[in-house]
């Protein structure tokens, strides 16, 4: 989230940037036609969890069996879901939160404050505009939060968002570093600012390509260039072991980004198996679990390949 994904860069910015929308009407591409020995290009987000999601679904395909392409790290969400989009790659993981940034008139729907309720919505809608098709999600909720490094929590008693709002809001010395997709998406840091009355100024923030919070959370617990508060993940697994302190999102403003596969419906139809193979692996992702895998990314420095295939095999999804 991590990723979160919890988790976009606001869509209106990037396609700008990138020369292409996302809205429903005109995401929709000329996909390339496959075969059953082509292939699954599997691809994921560029940051801590993309790279563990992406290594799980890699993994877990190929014990099945099957032939998949490695993309995994491909770009930051726009692009990757670019290309799922135009048939480039074949499946992504995403998450829930994310649909009510796609599809048009929804931003404020209700359901994506719920797991299943949003999984639902955006499975309907990503189906019903691109034959994209959302498969069974994890069970965590890999929303964005803000943490800030415990000795600053304590002299300003900052633990709610609310508390953090009023603090920035009186001239309190606030140095943030955040992905320029946490920035800029309106599901993020503005969401942030319009419900807890405060606004976070150019000079405030170190604002990065990448929303690796491996990164951001180092540089608030090293105070590298003065920061003292990060962009983090619901299930970041360097927050407490880095001093930081998570802030409560009391007004529950943020949407549930739960992660999920998501793949181009003709490949599932040559593939049906892929359902199967990948469901009880993302059901087995909880939030305690997620962040424990990926404190051995973030903390331990394994990789993500790595700390993937372990789990696998300890699981028994996997056999070597």
């Amino acid at each position: 989230m991590k990723t979160l994904s919890k988790h976009l860069i606001s869509l209106i910015a990037a396609s700008l940037l990138l020369g292409c929308s996302n809205e429903p009407k005109t995401a929709e591409s000329k996909t390339t036609p496959i075969s059953n020995a082509k292939p699954i290009v599997v691809a994921s987000k560029i940051d801590t969890e993309g790279g563990l999601l992406g290594n799980l679904m890699l993994l877990t395909l190929e014990s099945k069996g099957l032939a998949v392409t490695n993309k995994v790290a491909f770009g930051v969400t726009p692009i990757v879901r670019k290309a799922l989009l135009a048939g480039e790659v074949d499946i992504i993981a995403d998450y829930t939160g994310n649909g009510a940034f796609l599809f048009a008139g929804l931003e404020q729907h209700p359901d994506w404050k719920n797991l299943d309720k949003g999984w639902a919505l955006v499975k309907k809608q990503d189906y019903a505009a691109n034959k994209v098709v959302w498969l069974t999600p994890s069970p965590a909720n890999n929303t964005y939060a803000l943490a800030v490094r415990e000795d600053v929590a304590t002299q300003y008693q900052l633990k709610t968002m609310s508390d953090f709002g009023a603090w920035v809001s009186k001239g309190g010395p606030v140095k943030l570093i955040a992905s320029q997709e946490f920035v800029n998406f309106g599901g993020a840091l503005p969401e942030f600012e319009k419900n807890y009355a405060f606004k976070m100024q150019p000079n405030q923030m170190v604002v990065v390509a990448g929303g690796d919070t491996a990164n951001t959370i180092k540089a608030a617990a090293q105070q590298i260039s003065g920061v003292n508060t990060a962009m983090v993940y619901g299930t970041d697994g360097g927050i407490a072991a880095s001093k930081l302190v998570a802030l409560t999102d009391d007004k529950n403003t943020q949407h549930v980004y739960a992660p999920a596969p998501i793949v181009r419906e003709e490949v599932l139809k040559l593939h049906p198996e892929i359902e199967t193979a990948l469901a009880p692996v993302f059901q087995s992702l909880t939030v305690e679990v997620l962040r424990e895998l990926n404190a051995r990314i973030q903390l331990g420095g394994e990789s993500a390949h790595d700390v993937a295939h372990a789990y696998l095999l300890e699981k028994g999804f996997i056999s070597k």
